[in-house]
């Protein structure tokens, strides 16, 4: 059986409101004032180590919690520790790791508090009893405000499926998005600049577990990297930001072709092509930003603003429909609950995470040799082909980059993406050059005096000889994967 999972929803102050006053949970069983402050170090050594240290009053009780996620996180048996402490002051000795990871010589100090009103209840959904949570409040730093209205269902006993029923009951009454942003995130955010931008974290992935609990984990962080990015986007209208939520739904993607055949049933497949679906929403935008940068003609430089303006208008529109967010739902639910955990558990036999990365690297690399071998006798559609070949690739080298840590495979690994960069390189050129008179052409400006302008010019032939040697460059790069056996 999967881990225990916590619920996490972001909801609006108004849909907050309109939940609270429902029918649906009624008088909270219990409410409290509570004031946390987080400390770390001045340089930030904890949160950068993936460790949070605060110190929660409530009432004239303190209570101090260590949470270790990230890499860290695998030294240790547990992920939390919780002890009592005299006031708001941390306590650094054997109750927690603390010591142990960072020497006798730690020193902390207060970073950010987090203020929040909080409203319990006690729900039973089915067989299940699940602690929900409203939380109403700000994280502060100084004069600095972020604000938080957010609920949370913690499954104390019975099925996991049960706090997504209650999240489905909650949804059909207001708009909710699923929280990837812990309260300590939001805090040192707050803090430090403000990040615009959320490329992929870096994963931590047990070669000797399940290959289903890698997939589990890879496509979490993936739906992380895309609801990160989202709210920049729906905020900001940021051209970087809805560029890495298209490729967090493109690495999600790869990521189910990747595990295909642990992945049973029809709804994978639904799945995958609703997120084909939104990706192609953002791709529209995404488009639009590539030829806007480099329209210095003031009359075409307009009209693609006014058609970028409007594509942005359809992204944060589809963004806040039922159909995304029932799909976040869908897929949220499916990750933690999906068949697919069940039939992998059963099985006598099960393929552990490192053999299943070295099977799949290898496959998706004689993928890309037999595709790419004659670029210049095919035609630019199969060439597009290849280049998506390049990405599943790539993707798939990052992914399982941490099951391949040795002096050797590092190196090897280092080298194996450089070719792969070079190449994405070459191949997006390629595609720069087939696709953007298409663009123009969809907006009504094909024929537009500027248009040569913004359109990649370049010699095809001499494009497609250099993504040609970069194929060879990535086939003659050692595979990190399989260097014990001399490869």
């Amino acid at each position: 059986m999967p881990s225990e999972i916590e619920l996490k929803l972001e909801l609006a102050p108004e849909a907050l409101e309109k939940l609270l006053t429902s029918d649906l949970l009624g008088a909270p069983d219990e409410t409290l004032n509570q004031r946390s402050t987080y400390f770390d170090t001045a340089d930030w050594t904890l949160f950068r180590e993936g460790f949070t240290l605060r110190v929660r009053q409530t009432g004239d009780s303190y209570i101090q919690t260590v949470k270790a996620s990230g890499p860290s996180k695998s030294h240790f048996a547990r992920s939390e520790w919780e002890s009592a402490v005299p006031e708001n002051t941390p306590v650094l000795d054997h109750s927690n790791p603390l010591k142990t990871e960072f020497g006798d010589n730690i020193r902390v100090q207060p970073i950010f508090d987090v203020e929040i009103e909080r409203h319990v209840w006690n729900v039973q959904e089915d067989d299940s009893k699940i602690e929900f949570v409203v939380d109403r409040g700000a994280a502060i730093a100084g004069e600095r405000r972020a604000p938080i209205h957010e609920a949370e269902l913690e499954l104390k006993t019975g099925s996991q499926s049960d706090l997504f029923a209650l999240a489905r009951k909650i949804e059909a009454l207001v708009p909710v998005k699923l929280g990837v942003r812990s309260k300590a995130e939001r805090g040192y955010r707050l803090v430090e600049r403000q990040q615009t931008v959320f490329k992929a974290e870096r994963l931590h992935l047990d070669k000797n577990a399940r290959a289903s609990a890698a997939f589990q984990a890879i496509a979490a962080t993936c739906f992380r990297q895309f609801r990160l990015n989202e709210d920049v986007l729906i905020e900001r209208r940021n051209g970087e930001a809805l560029h890495q939520a298209r490729v967090a739904l493109r690495r999600l993607r790869s990521a189910f072709t990747l595990f295909k055949t642990l992945l049973i049933g029809d709804e994978p497949q639904r799945l995958k092509e609703e997120l084909r679906w939104l990706a192609g929403i953002l791709g529209e935008a995404r488009n639009l930003d590539v030829l806007l940068q480099k329209a210095a003609d003031g009359d075409l430089h307009e009209r693609l603003r006014q058609a970028r303006e409007a594509a942005y208008d359809e992204v944060i529109q589809t963004l806040g429909s039922a159909r995304t967010r029932a799909l976040m739902l869908d897929f949220s639910e499916w990750l933690y609950c999906g068949d697919y955990l069940m039939v992998e558990a059963a099985a006598p036999e099960q393929i552990s995470t490192g053999d299943f990365a070295a099977m799949a690297l290898d496959k998706l690399r004689k993928r890309l040799k037999r595709h790419g071998q004659a670029l210049a006798e095919i035609d630019d559609e199969h060439r597009h082909e290849v280049r998506k070949d390049a990405k599943k690739l790539r993707y798939a080298a990052e992914f399982f980059s941490s099951l391949f840590q040795d002096e050797r495979g590092i190196r090897r690994y280092k080298r194996f993406i450089g070719a792969m960069e070079e190449l994405q390189d070459e191949l997006g050129a390629l595609n720069d050059l087939a696709t953007g008179p298409d663009v123009l052409a969809k907006h009504g400006l094909a024929d537009h005096p500027a248009r040569d302008l913004v359109i990649v010019q370049g010699d095809k032939a001499s494009l497609i000889r250099k993504a040609q040697v970069s194929i060879d460059g990535v086939l003659d790069a050692k595979r990190f994967w399989r260097f014990r056996e001399g490869g």
